[in-house]
């Protein structure tokens, strides 16, 4: 069996969510405690926090690679941090970066955030520790579940902070080398060194909805990478590391990181409301090929089969039909019967991914023109997106 997991609770080590959880005794107040969910642990008296000195493990070489400049120039704006539940003393660590020179730090969701009574809530006190040892607390400015990405703010108390450069996710090819810096297992400035494996992954976010268009890489990914850089040669940011792919537990070379054109469309809207929104149509759809196509009898060898319509969802309301038919093919389940997805404006539905991707880049409540194959015949069909619904 596989498992994926985002590096969050040591309670159930085989599905972690969240940043490495250490029972540590942080050196700074944390009186505030909490009682967290299953996501934390205790913190208990007496245990030493994490170490302070940088460790630079190299995983891997590739030629014409400098992983220890990238490391040179990145690592001073990568950071660790401490986040505080509830009442009880639970606490978790993760990684971060810094994001400008006003204090804005840029983590994933799942470090700062913890699911207890049925919702996802802010941790009751956070703390970011830079590679100078200043360790200052920060305020959440908003997290978006969605994306698992969480927007920070400290005060710098006069001293520089070493802002990192965004990069360009779509500039990516699969081999480019890589690299993962962060606090694995509370071992800060932590370096691994791999390549691109795959891009356009989809992963598991915080909510039933995946992340679209993650990367996919063998850099050494840990818990306590969850919210640290994923890096090119020119070290600027492409993604931030979110979760490992694991049949044994620990990192088995298949980790995934937020891609960070994803990141910054989720930064732009946390920046202004402290919340992000996303469009939904509301259908589940498996990817048409050629073969699957001839098999049933379609004037298409693309798009998505709709195999079900949410009741009440923008599609519903649009009047799209899901399946009502089964059919097992090529050692495969299929849901036939339903209206297949060609467009959407135009943009075709060709990978797996791509309804998922177009819908993501229109706002709540734009109208759509979606191309649809129904008994054979092609028509068009404007749809009025929602909003995603967070559960």
């Amino acid at each position: 069996m596989r498992i994926k997991f985002s590096m969050h609770s040591l309670e159930n080590l085989m599905r972690m969510r969240g940043p490495v959880v250490l029972t540590l005794a942080l050196a700074f107040a944390l009186a505030l405690g909490g009682c967290g969910s299953g996501d934390t642990v205790t913190v208990g008296a007496g245990q030493s926090g994490a170490r302070q000195r940088p460790q630079v493990i190299v995983e891997t070489a590739a030629p014409g690679f400098d992983a220890a400049k990238v490391f040179e120039e990145a690592s001073p704006g990568v950071v660790t941090i401490r986040s505080i539940f509830g009442s009880g003393g639970g606490a978790a660590e993760g990684s971060g970066f810094v994001l400008d020179s006003g204090g804005r730090i840029v983590t994933n969701a799942h470090v700062v955030t913890d699911e207890a009574g049925g919702g996802r809530e802010p941790a009751k006190a956070v703390f970011v520790e830079f590679s100078n040892r200043n360790v200052l607390p920060a305020e959440i400015v908003g997290f978006d579940p969605f994306a698992d990405v969480a927007l920070l703010e400290v005060e710098p108390d006069g001293f520089p902070l070493h802002p990192l450069r965004l990069g360009d996710d779509r500039d990516l090819v699969v081999g480019q080398p890589v690299v993962a810096i962060g606090s694995p297992f509370g071992e800060q400035q932590s370096l691994s060194l791999g390549i691109v494996s795959a891009t356009d992954r989809s992963v598991e976010s915080l909510t039933e909805f995946q992340i679209d268009g993650a990367i996919q890489t063998d850099a050494s990914i840990n818990p306590g990478n969850s919210g640290g850089p994923l890096l090119d040669g020119a070290a600027r940011v492409v993604g931030i590391n979110q979760q490992i792919e694991t049949e044994s537990g620990a990192n088995d070379g298949v980790g995934f990181a937020v891609p960070i054109s994803a990141v910054k469309r989720s930064l732009a809207q946390l920046e202004r409301s402290g919340e992000a929104e996303y469009a939904y149509i509301g259908v589940s759809t498996q990817t048409l090929y050629p073969q699957l196509a001839r098999k049933l009898g379609l004037d298409a060898d693309y798009g998505g089969l709709i195999s079900e319509v949410v009741s009440g969802s923008p599609a519903d309301e649009a009047g799209l039909r899901g399946g009502d038919g089964n059919l097992r093919f090529q050692a495969a389940q299929y849901e036939t019967g339903g209206d297949v997805i060609l467009a959407i404006d135009g943009r075709k539905i060709v990978q797996p991914d791509d309804l998922a991707q177009i819908v993501a880049t229109y706002q709540p409540g734009d109208v759509v023109t979606v191309e649809v194959l129904r008994d054979g015949e092609r028509s068009q069909v404007e749809v009025t997106l929602g909003k995603r619904p967070s559960g």
